[in-house]
């Protein structure tokens, strides 16, 4: 049975994440660029997705992920990312720790794993 999430459009929870950073005092540019980072979109492609509203099954199934995505570690909601066994589900969670680590103050270069 796949989790609702994978049926749910990326533009109908981006709004939620904005929010989250920006009571923070993090960017929406901010948060395009975790986002840019994580998939090998590039703005013009995000935003595509964003206007189409592209499920997160598909927003990840044509994503490029970065080759340093294993470097993305921790837990989300108590589950460990790197344990996650649902490739999809594992692609989620990189994205809500990538946001969390934005949202908690870390630096961009540590984010992005530089």
């Amino acid at each position: 049975m796949a989790h609702r999430i994978f049926t749910t459009s990326f533009a109908s929870v981006y709004p939620a994440y904005v929010n989250k950073l920006e009571r923070k005092g993090r960017s929406r540019a901010e948060l395009d660029e975790v986002i840019e980072w994580l998939t090998g979109y590039d703005d013009k492609a995000l935003g595509r997705h964003l206007m189409d509203g592209t499920t997160f099954e598909d927003f990840f199934a044509q994503a490029h992920l970065n080759p340093n995505v294993s470097a993305i570690t921790g837990t989300v909601c108590g589950v460990r990312v790197e344990d996650v066994e649902d490739p999809l589900m594992q692609k989620i969670r990189y994205l809500d720790k990538l946001v969390d680590e934005l949202a908690k103050g870390k630096a961009m270069d540590k984010v992005l794993r530089a």
